[in-house]
């Protein structure tokens, strides 16, 4: 440094001070952690649509996890189980277009989460401290899938827990819960498998009533539903067929489909269960309908019934046409007892009280 010069001291400029800013994370129902920042508008992106086999899902798992910490956590077959779910859910959520088509028409989304938790189930009871406390619940949920005469409903059964060891108790408790389960699983998948094929038959009569529909609007009179009494009496009109005759035979086949559907709603019992099948009945109901009471028509016209019951005006003719549509109750009768028959194999309810246990 030069002679004479006088250090002046140098300050230095005040830096600020960086502060770290709390990272913000929100909890999903599942209990898992998504950071804030960019993470945030990603699970906003995906968030889950709120349905009814969703909620009931993530309420199981909530319970079985519980569960599972309160046992300690550690049976990794318990966590796995849980974890599929978990992981089951999130790709449900991230499912879109043709896929998610796919994923409704074949349910292995839910079917898979189901078969999860039950597996995790059947183990965390069958491990659980309070078994005996439990064993009623247990034995009353068995009943409901399994029949008298099966040897795993027999075992739990006959069960003594003041007499048998703990060990061999465990392994009879699951067996059971795992056949129950089963059992409930397979119903389900039964009720899906109908549900397809009602939706696959109500699409293949709708397009035949449409076609059917079209044709006789572009060649009125292509089909006779004209009945003869004096002078041809048509659903459009009197005297000659119009282009909405058609259309109007199957409209009032409908109105009178309708009837029946308002009929089978009212006296079908509740259900719990994941798919519902009584929109697709409905819907057979409705275009078969609509269907009969062409047919119907067609054979009054061609007098294959006889003059006793042909009509004699156009509104009686048209009256012909809610009958016939209604009509169509004979021959779903059939499909929907075996379509309640299903559901009730999927979700138990109790007996319906019959006229002597009412009194």
């Amino acid at each position: 440094m030069p002679s004479g010069t006088v250090p002046v001291p140098v300050t230095p400029d005040p830096v600020s001070e960086s502060r770290a800013e709390p990272e913000i994370v929100v909890k999903t129902p599942l209990g898992n952690g998504v950071s804030g920042g960019e993470k945030q508008p990603r699970a906003r992106g995906r968030s889950r649509s709120t349905t009814d086999w969703r909620l009931a899902v993530e309420d199981r798992l909530r319970v079985l996890a519980a569960e599972h910490t309160k046992q300690g956590g550690s049976d990794l077959a318990v966590s796995g189980a849980l974890d599929v779910v978990r992981r089951t859910l999130d790709q449900a959520a991230s499912t879109r277009g043709r896929r998610r088509l796919g994923a409704w028409w074949s349910g292995w989304h839910i079917e898979r989460c189901w078969r999860a938790l039950h597996d995790a189930e059947a183990r965390l009871l069958a491990a659980s401290p309070d078994l005996a406390g439990r064993l009623v619940d247990l034995r009353q949920r068995v009943a409901k899938h399994l029949p008298a005469d099966d040897m795993r409903r027999r075992a739990l059964d006959e069960l003594n827990l003041a007499e048998a060891p703990v060990v061999a108790v465990r392994p009879v408790v699951e067996a059971a819960l795992r056949a129950t389960f089963d059992a409930s699983d397979d119903a389900h998948n039964a009720v899906r498998a109908l549900r397809n094929k009602l939706m696959l038959a109500g699409l293949a009569l709708g397009v035949l009533n449409v076609l059917v529909g079209v044709l006789g609007t572009l060649w009125p009179g292509l089909l006779p539903l004209c009945v003869p009494s004096g002078e041809l009496i048509c659903p459009g009109r009197v005297g000659a067929p119009g282009a909405v005759d058609v259309w109007l035979v199957q409209l009032l086949g409908v109105l009178g489909a309708a009837v029946a559907v308002v009929v089978m709603l009212a006296r079908q019992r509740p259900t719990l269960t994941t798919y519902r099948l009584s929109g697709y009945q409905a819907l057979i109901k409705i275009l078969l309908g609509a269907t009969l009471a062409l047919l119907g028509l067609l054979a009054l016209g061609a007098e294959v019934v006889g003059d006793a019951v042909s009509p004699h005006s156009r509104p009686a003719l048209l009256l012909w046409a809610v009958v016939l549509g209604y009509g169509q109750q004979v021959s779903t009768r059939l499909l929907d007892a075996h379509a309640q028959r299903i559901m009730d194999s999927a979700k138990p309810l109790p007996p319906e009280p019959t006229a002597s246990t009412r009194h």
